[in-house]
């Protein structure tokens, strides 16, 4: 069992009714159900603050990290109401809006945005080491675009899997997704399909209008 959800085990029978706890993980549904079969359920507020680089510890911190990313705050009608504005006030002291959201639909969008972009570049990262044996290679040849993309690679193992074993049904709907635009892919440079292949990536190009509107919303 992941460590933040045991200790709930321990946490929530010890506290008093003014007092709260709330949690920053990156999956919700685990740490949710366990609290919902614990005393003063009331005062635990689920919440995942959306936005983390590859790095871990307080040595990574930054300043103005949070400023303009989202929270999202989950089940929020099983926890008291001060509770939940308390834990609101601090994110907005942070610069962060809030986002509600139930803890099984958090868990499965999380699985599409944040949780297969991890794989893919542990993938990715791997590929090219089990190929490219010479490592100044990669080294000279590996561009701007390279690097952006195994970014993530460079993620803590001890950090993610947890994540990907508490997640494991959304991330395997996610992957299954995934490698069917893999196989389209595939398929088109096979088949020598320069028209289709190009649909695909047009169709690609669509991601920036989302992500430009977020930005300037």
């Amino acid at each position: 069992m992941h460590s933040a959800v045991a200790l709930l085990d321990i946490i929530m029978p010890a506290i008093q009714q003014h007092q709260l706890v709330f949690d920053v993980g990156s999956t919700k549904h685990a740490i949710v159900a366990k609290a919902n079969n614990l005393p003063n359920r009331n005062r635990f507020v689920a919440t995942h603050p959306m936005w983390g680089t590859e790095f871990s510890g307080p040595l990574a911190a930054t300043l103005q990290s949070f400023a303009r990313k989202a929270v999202v705050i989950c089940d929020a009608s099983s926890s008291d109401i001060d509770a939940v504005t308390m834990v609101q006030q601090w994110y907005v002291q942070l610069g962060m809006h809030i986002v509600y959201m139930n803890a099984l639909a958090h868990d499965e969008h999380v699985a599409y945005v944040s949780h297969i972009s991890h794989i893919t570049s542990f993938a990715l990262a791997n590929t090219v080491l089990e190929k490219e044996k010479e490592e100044d290679t990669i080294f000279e040849l590996a561009s701007g675009g390279f690097e952006s993309t195994v970014r993530l690679a460079k993620s803590n193992a001890a950090t993610w899997l947890p994540i990907f074993q508490q997640n494991k049904d959304y991330v395997l709907d996610a992957l299954n997704e995934h490698m069917t635009q893999l196989r389209k892919f595939k398929a088109a440079l096979e088949k020598e399909n320069w028209p289709y292949l190009f649909e695909l990536m047009n169709a690609a190009n669509d991601i920036n209008r989302v992500l430009t509107a977020k930005q300037n919303a």
